[in-house]
């Protein structure tokens, strides 16, 4: 926890608050769960694409190869277009987010149809400390957003400043999934059994909505606990701590999450497309395989496909993406992930039964705090010291 940090230097404790403010954890370097990664040649490098301000998400629109779309955490997206980082921001809400600790502006998703539409949404801490996912639209020029488009399309009250998860990425069903932290503080104490396991909060979950153009959403009709009275209907998954970072496989669809631990370890999380549908991944009874609270008797919870410790110093998983770029044949069809205090980019493959042995990529981003995938497959690591890289074959 942030409390935890230790004594630094301000200017350096500012840049570790802003990293935790994504990932809620502390400690340094990664380890896996029985020993450490084995290492392997895999013919990638890091290609840097521009430098940024605290930049937490990278993303690129459907049908528009030209640009790229970087995440700022204080409040800005901006564009790269053909290469090149534009001097004036896609969109500007410095003024609507607070920014630092784990609040800020969190990520971006563009709608299926964002071509002709021009719809795309945020996630962001407003300046009461509450998540709002908002809807805006393409300007008159394709290098800036209309500022004045702005509808809320979902509104949830934080408890506390940390935790909030904050991606939003659509499926390859079409609709738009959200992920919220459990609330906050330690131990989930919201509860006699915590938000994560509770059916009548948001927090805590993957949600999953159909926005509509006029603001707001409708339920799509096949979420798990429509019609079940006392339960969030926007539910889709639920007992998480912090899903800090989730995606799907653009080949399959499988859904991947990385859920970010407590003290002691670490959890990716891995469904078949479809299947985690009221899916209950076991915080705060468990984290990771862990008994975490004794007390809390729950059953057919999911366990972690991958999972480390914070032995030798991990502290906080940055959930990836599932490799489908014809580039990288080393890396076709593993996850890639990382660890925000050391920085080491893994791979390993998952199943819904596990992961295989996990592979150092040998490559390093400090203070690694996302990934992307941009429209052809390519993915891309983020440095929240402000470096952008997309991964290349040598």
């Amino acid at each position: 926890m942030l409390g935890d940090v230790p004594s630094r230097p301000p200017a350096v404790l500012a840049v570790l608050l802003v990293v935790f403010a994504a990932l809620g954890a502390c400690g340094s370097a990664p380890a896996g769960t029985g020993g450490a990664a084995a290492a392997r040649s895999t013919g990638v490098k890091l290609t840097r694409i521009g430098s940024f301000s605290s930049p937490v998400y990278v993303a690129q629109a459907p049908g528009d190869p030209r640009r790229l779309f970087v995440v700022e955490q204080g409040g800005k997206v901006r564009v790269v277009r053909d290469g090149h980082v534009l001097p004036a921001p896609f969109l500007d809400l410095t003024r609507l987010v607070v920014s630092g600790g784990e609040q800020g502006l969190l990520s971006i998703a563009f709608a299926p149809d964002y071509a002709t539409s021009g719809r795309f949404y945020v996630d962001y801490t407003d300046v009461n400390g509450n998540t709002r996912v908002v809807e805006y639209r393409r300007g008159s020029s394709p290098d800036r957003a209309n500022a004045r488009s702005a509808r809320l399309v979902l509104f949830q009250r934080q408890p506390q400043p940390n935790h909030n998860g904050g991606q939003l990425q659509f499926g390859p069903d079409g609709f738009l999934y959200v992920g919220f932290g459990d609330g906050g503080s330690e131990g989930d104490p919201h509860g006699r059994i915590g938000n994560g396991q509770s059916l009548a909060t948001q927090l805590g979950k993957i949600l999953r909505i159909d926005p509509l153009a006029s603001g707001g959403y409708r339920v799509p009709a096949g979420n798990p606990f429509v019609g079940r009275r006392g339960v969030v209907p926007t539910i889709y998954a639920y007992g998480l701590r912090n899903p800090w970072r989730f995606s799907f496989d653009r080949a399959t669809g499988n859904m991947v999450i990385g859920d970010v631990g407590q003290d002691t370890l670490e959890e990716v999380d891995f469904r078949v497309r479809g299947t985690a549908r009221g899916v209950n991944f076991g915080w705060r009874a468990y984290e990771g395989t862990r008994v975490e609270d004794p007390s809390l008797h729950i059953h057919g919870d999911v366990k972690p496909v991958l999972e480390y410790t914070h032995a030798a110093g991990g502290c906080a998983v940055t959930g990836g993406y599932v490799v489908r770029d014809p580039r990288l044949p080393a890396l076709a069809g593993r996850y890639v992930y990382g660890d925000f205090c050391v920085g080491n980019l893994l791979s390993a493959r998952l199943t819904q039964h596990g992961s295989s042995a996990r592979h150092a990529i040998g490559l390093h981003v400090a203070s690694l705090s996302s990934f992307g995938q941009d429209d052809a497959g390519r993915v891309y690591a983020v440095s929240l010291n402000g470096p952008v890289y997309r991964l290349d074959p040598r």
